[in-house]
C-alpha cells in the first residue's frame, strides 16, 4: 500500500500531475479516439479538481487560497502535460540523422495527444 496514492501524494505537485495525466489517459482510452480532442479538457478539470479539493482541506490559508487554487491547478497541468516545453512550431529545425524517423511519421502512439 505504500507504492499507491495517498492523501498527502494526491496535494503535492508531484502526486498531483501524475494522478492527473494517469486519469486523463484512462478516460481517453476509455472513451477511444474520437475522444482525442476532450483530453486536454478532460486533463485542465482534473487538474483544478484536485487542486481545489486541496485548497479546501488547507485551513491555515484565507479567502484567496481559492485564487492560488486556480493558478495550482494551471501549474498541476502544465505539469502532468508537459505544457513548459515549446510547441514543435517553435523549434528550431535540427539536422535529422539516418537513424531519426522523420518528422510526422511517428508511429502514433509516440505524438503528441495534446
Amino acid at each position: 500500500m505504500n507504492d499507491l496514492f495517498t492523501w498527502a501524494a494526491l496535494g503535492s505537485l508531484t502526486g498531483a500531475s501524475a494522478a492527473t495525466l494517469l486519469a486523463t489517459n484512462v478516460i481517453g482510452g476509455l472513451i477511444g479516439p474520437s475522444g482525442d480532442k476532450a483530453r486536454k479538457w478532460i486533463a485542465v478539470g482534473i487538474a483544478l479538481a484536485l487542486s481545489y479539493v486541496t485548497a479546501a482541506f488547507a485551513t491555515d490559508a484565507g479567502a484567496e487560497k481559492w485564487i492560488i487554487a486556480f493558478f495550482n491547478g494551471l501549474v498541476i497541468f502544465s505539469a502532468a502535460l508537459g505544457i513548459n516545453q515549446l510547441p514543435p512550431g517553435n523549434r528550431q529545425a535540427t539536422q535529422a540523422s539516418p537513424t531519426q524517423v522523420a518528422q510526422g511519421r511517428e508511429p502514433r502512439i509516440i505524438r503528441s495527444w495534446v
